[in-house]
């Protein structure tokens, strides 16, 4: 058997209804090469091994993991990358699909991992802690929409899936979860500099409860301030209103 480790936010996926359900989106993706983040003990690994005409890879961590994954998994000795997935290399050359029940503790992380690599991601099906699945699935005018939900709707059409009960993982987390999936649809928007985009976009929630002429006083002209647009608050702009302000930013 295998201990759980705390320190790497470790909450195994035991629900078998759910695994399958995970797998079941998945199938709904075109692709031939996959990625799997954090597989722990398995839960999804064992179905994704069932499945034909991709080149599969995982990237674990905690070695003691990828010890037991290769003992009761043969099929997987070789596909196992031992690491964080904040610090490798991307794992493939073109595109592929990633897939994970992704460590609470650096979920956001993940995602911003997954714009960096988005020319190559063309799909996402994961499990976070429910407050930031929603949080990347929202839109403008709600509480929840932030930083996380433009940029990754700049790139990706998002979808919230469905819930998880805290009683699916051993041990249970104190929150619920949320499965979600991204599909790239490319740069829809024109965006020509991703870090420039990014930037306005994080320091107009910088300050969500002002009007945006305060935050963003320091990226346009006085007189392009005075605009409406600047009156209202970062939560309120949608990804087309916040690349036509990048597309006139001094």
């Amino acid at each position: 058997m295998y201990t759980l480790k705390k320190s790497l936010g470790q909450h195994f996926l035991k629900d078998e209804v759910v695994c399958q359900r995970i797998v079941e989106v998945l199938k709904t993706c075109s692709f031939t090469q996959l990625l799997e983040v954090g597989p722990g003990g398995g839960a999804l690994s064992k179905y994704l091994i069932k499945l034909e005409g991709f080149d599969f890879k995982l990237i674990e961590l905690d070695e003691e993991k990828i010890g037991y994954l290769c003992k009761v998994y043969p099929s997987l000795e070789g596909k196992i990358i031992s690491g964080s997935i904040l610090e490798i290399p991307v794992p493939f050359e073109g595109d592929f699909t990633l897939i994970g029940n992704f460590p609470y503790n650096i979920s956001t992380q993940i995602v911003f991992r997954v714009l960096e690599w988005k020319d190559q991601v063309s799909c996402m099906i994961g499990m976070f802690q429910k407050e930031v699945a929603v949080r990347i699935c929202s839109g403008p005018g709600s509480r929840e929409y932030g930083i996380l939900s433009v940029l990754t709707q700049a790139y990706f059409e998002v979808a919230y899936l469905f819930d998880v009960d805290e009683d699916a993982f051993n041990p249970p987390p104190k929150v619920k979860s949320g499965v979600i999936k991204m599909k790239r649809t490319g740069n829809p928007y024109g965006i020509v500099n991703h870090r420039k985009f990014a930037s306005l976009v994080k320091a107009a929630f910088g300050q969500r409860r002002k009007q945006l002429r305060n935050p963003l006083k320091p990226y346009f002209k006085p007189e392009v301030l005075k605009e409406d647009i600047f009156t209202k608050r970062a939560e309120q702009l949608s990804v087309a209103d916040y690349v036509g302000l990048l597309n006139r930013m001094q």
